[in-house]
């Protein structure tokens, strides 16, 4: 399908000539007289690039622009005078024109500029899309009122450029909402960098915000940007801001009051330029309270406070999570996806859930591989999550009252045991593995090797 040009000009030369150079070329070519019939043809016939004469009787050329825009405001316009000054470039420009081309013709620049704009609408219809896409990926699934609450506020608070606080415990997706923050604000296509302040030394903490010079320090061997300046144009995510040292807190008010800092063992003064979102799994009143946390940056952060709610709080929302859960799964590990019994999903409705979503995922993904079946039912659910067997009846169960051989009972003590320590890790396979001292390869084999013996 060859794209559509619509030709908006009251010179019935012009539109004459460039619809048989258009139409030799390939594309299809609507015409209109003036910007009435124009929008007309917009709303009826969706062309894909205009080509709009700036002076026109009755409505000109920037009123028809900016009506344009109202309808469609990707649609790209090219500005066409015969009369072409500054003044009128920049109010074609201001009011949405993708470029502007002056009479006499050239039919190369025109070739050229229309291929320009269908090639920036296609990157900018891709980038919207991808933009979709991210904000479906990261963003909080259920129809609880918690989640609805939660979706109202992000959107209220999106499009600003105050700072923001997320608040909530480990596991409930601080920083999914801090992405769907950055895709829906008003520079999504800059970059969204993270620091999580639990993760790194309180030696190295500086200079992964600020960043140094070279031979600022002894392990300074060459400069290095920070995440200040990483994150210019777009959005600064400072995750599980309660764990950050005091003094840092100091140097990061004062670069937030003057909006200025400089790389460590550096003389140039940088300017900020980013959206300053947080987190923290904490209580920070109390800890301002004990000491650990400054009043005053505390209010510089939390200027939009948003909280996420703990699944214990959502827990209708646990049967879609569970089914998006399994789904994503199966497309991972290209397996048929497995259904759930309705006694099994009672329980995992009914548990409290101190991991909250996070652990549902690797309770999850623990059963979409330790499973064998393509169904999961009540017997499969483990500890503590299924309260109906103690360990010891499950011992007694699973070892004393089977007629098997001692090499049987050892595989299967060791099955059960590894089960357990997943249980006690909250379903992370790799914690429960570094915990036994063994690999992740090595419970999966354990386990489905058992199966392969019944």
């Amino acid at each position: 399908m060859y794209p559509a040009v619509l030709i908006v000009d009251d010179e019935t030369t012009i539109i004459e000539s460039l619809e048989g150079i258009l139409s030799d070329d390939g594309f299809e070519v609507i015409h209109a007289f003036n910007g009435y019939e124009a929008l007309k043809k917009i709303e009826t016939q969706s062309p894909d690039i205009v080509l709009l004469d700036i002076w026109m009787p009755g409505m000109d050329g920037i009123e028809t622009l900016k009506e344009i825009k109202k309808i469609a405001p990707s649609l790209p316009v090219v500005m066409i005078t015969g009369h072409g000054t500054i003044e009128s470039a920049v109010d074609a420009t201001k009011s949405g024109a993708y470029d502007f081309l002056e009479k006499p013709l050239s039919i190369d620049k025109v070739m050229v500029t229309i291929n320009n704009a269908l090639n920036f609408r296609k990157i900018e219809e891709e980038n919207i899309y991808l933009r979709k896409k991210s904000i479906e990926k990261n963003s909080i699934t259920g129809n609880s009122p918690a989640v609805r609450k939660l979706y109202g506020e992000i959107m209220s608070a999106a499009p600003s450029i105050a700072s923001i606080l997320i608040t909530g415990e480990n596991g409930t997706g601080k920083e999914m909402v801090a992405r769907t923050l950055h895709q829906l604000s008003l520079r999504p296509e800059q970059p969204f960098i993270i620091i999580n302040c639990a993760a790194i030394p309180d030696e190295n903490l500086d200079s992964e915000l600020f960043g140094h010079e070279k031979g600022a320090f002894e392990e300074a061997t060459s400069k290095n940007k920070g995440k200040f300046e990483l994150a210019a144009g777009g959005t600064l995510f400072l995750d599980e801001i309660g764990d950050m040292n005091i003094n840092t807190q100091a140097k990061i008010l004062r670069a937030l009051e003057s909006k200025t800092f400089q790389r460590i063992g550096g003389g140039r003064t940088l300017h900020m330029d980013f959206r300053l979102i947080s987190s923290s799994n904490k209580n920070l009143e109390k800890e301002i309270e004990a000491g650990n946390f400054r009043k005053d940056l505390y209010f510089r952060l939390n200027v939009i406070p948003i909280l996420v709610p703990p699944l214990r709080d959502r827990k209708e929302d646990i049967p879609l999570l569970v089914d998006t859960f399994l789904e994503k799964l199966s497309k991972q590990s290209s397996e048929k996806k497995k259904s759930i019994s309705e006694n099994a999903l009672n329980l995992l409705v009914d548990y409290e859930w101190q991991g909250n979503v996070r652990e549902l995922r690797n309770l999850l993904e623990r059963l979409s591989i330790m499973v064998e079946k393509d169904h999961i039912d009540m017997g499969d659910i483990p500890l503590p999550y299924n309260p109906v067997c103690t360990p010891v009846e499950l011992i007694e169960k699973e070892l004393f009252l089977c007629e098997e051989d001692l090499n049987q009972a050892k595989k299967r003590f060791e099955k059960e045991f590894i089960k357990n320590k997943l249980n006690l890790e909250g379903g992370d396979l790799v914690s429960a593995a570094k915990k036994l001292g063994t690999s992740v390869k090595y419970i999966k084999k354990i386990i489905r090797n058992f199966h392969e013996s019944n």
